[in-house]
């Protein structure tokens, strides 16, 4: 079983708006709506790799309840704490004719001490028998940037497997408290490192930074595919993988399947290179379909074996 847990929880639009201008008017030719965030996103992959799971997390008002309704719609087991506050509402224009999306993104709900506190006593429970534990997203207003390193640490000790993707100072702090992996996108790595990232030489840097803040094992997505370290046998090895070229429909929510199918490859006992290339496979998959966390996995084993993995010497 796996637990992913979202704190900023939305109720994701994505609208399908051909040869889309700015300050102009558009007819969408087409509308989804999923419950969203990123937690929300890995679950649904999950659910897709037919792997045990529980999304849980905060949601509020109305849209906390769309989200709750969405999920339970879905099939995928879910246990949130419901809060006072509105969760938020996300909005995706995809323009396929330019193979480009635009996101606009509300600020989400306030969270009260005492909301917070049932969740970590959720996760207590629910982690008791859990395989990992990934922690994703943002986080809400009211909720400290310390927040996923002081669960983070908890779980360790009681031996629980952590995986974080997250940004700014939350990552940060979070990469501190040793998890098991972190799964950032270049922008989200270069606000850790503290500069830009922009040839070979730079992300094999930012992947033994974040090595030395405390991450075990880090993955660096990008649209392309992703760098990363990994450990195996004591051993620290580090990955440039690239996708095959696709005619994407849409990236969003690319990261978060392919941090999905990397988690299940893990506790299937496939070795590290297989794992990453399973990764980045269902990742490109995924931009195949309109919806954060949608893919066929007939796809990823259509893609895999023509992921393009390079291993990299450390940084002299």
């Amino acid at each position: 079983m796996i637990i992913t847990v979202t704190l900023n929880a939305a109720l994701d639009r994505t609208l399908t708006v051909p040869n889309f201008q700015r300050g102009q008017r558009h007819r969408a030719s087409g509308g989804l709506s999923l419950a969203g965030g990123k937690g929300i996103n890995i679950a649904r992959a999950l659910k897709r790799l037919e792997v045990p799971v529980i999304a849980t997390g905060l949601a509020g008002g109305r849209t906390g309840t769309r989200i709750v309704e969405e999920l339970t719609a879905e099939a995928i087991l879910n246990d949130f704490v419901r809060i006072a506050d509105e969760s938020r509402t996300s909005t995706a224009v995809v323009d396929p004719t330019a193979n480009s999306y635009t996101e606009i993104n509300e600020w989400g709900p306030y969270v009260e001490p005492d909301e917070l506190e049932i969740l970590r006593e959720k996760l207590h429970y629910l982690s008791s028998g859990a395989d990992a534990v990934v922690f994703s997203g943002s986080l809400p207003r009211g909720v400290e940037d310390d927040f996923y390193a002081d669960v983070i640490r908890d779980l360790n000790r009681r031996g629980v497997q952590t995986v974080l993707d997250s940004e700014g100072e939350p990552l940060r702090l979070g990469t501190g408290a040793e998890p098991f992996l972190v799964s950032p996108n270049q922008r989200e790595a270069e606000h850790v490192v503290g500069q830009e990232l922009e040839d070979e030489e730079d992300f094999l840097m930012a992947l033994d930074t974040m090595a030395e803040l405390g991450a075990r094992n880090v993955h660096i997505t990008l649209e392309s595919g992703c760098y990363a370290l990994l450990r195996e046998d004591r051993q620290v090895r580090r990955y440039k993988a690239l996708a095959p070229s696709v005619e994407p429909v849409s990236v969003v929510g690319a990261g978060d399947v392919l941090l999905a199918r990397f988690i299940v490859a893990q506790l299937e006992g496939k070795s590290t290179e297989e794992a990453l290339r399973l990764a980045v496979a269902a990742g490109a998959a995924s931009t195949l379909e309109v919806g954060a966390g949608r893919f066929d996995p007939r796809d990823v084993g259509r893609l895999a074996g023509g992921v393009e993995l390079v291993e990299l010497a450390p940084v002299g």
